[in-house]
């Protein structure tokens, strides 16, 4: 049998742990109703999630800014169209920016 150095035993629970959380929050954004306007991969009411990452990439303001517009709603970023406020807490609201803004 041969041993696996713990470094990498160490980096691949870190970077499955990234990954997990990141896979984790599709249903978050199911049980707030995120994906009756949103969509991962597409535009539907909103701009899907991964145009949303790509705008927003390199942003270092863009967790604090998405998770504010996902807790209080916005306008005019993406069109007529208002993102109203939503019914998550501000720990949710985190969540789910880190999330969207993790998609690629």
């Amino acid at each position: 049998m041969k041993f696996i150095p713990a470094a990498l035993l160490v980096a691949a629970s870190l970077a499955s742990a990234g990954i997990a959380h990141a896979a984790d929050e599709l249903p978050l954004a199911k049980a707030k109703n995120c994906m009756s306007c949103h969509a991962v991969d597409k535009k539907l009411v909103g701009p899907g999630y991964k145009e949303v990452a790509a705008k927003y990439k390199g942003d270092k303001a863009a967790a604090a800014n998405v998770a504010a517009k996902i807790k209080n709603g916005g306008k005019g970023a993406w069109g007529a169209i208002p993102m109203p406020p939503n019914n998550v807490t501000e720990a949710e609201a985190k969540r789910l920016a880190d999330w969207v803004l993790s998609l690629q």
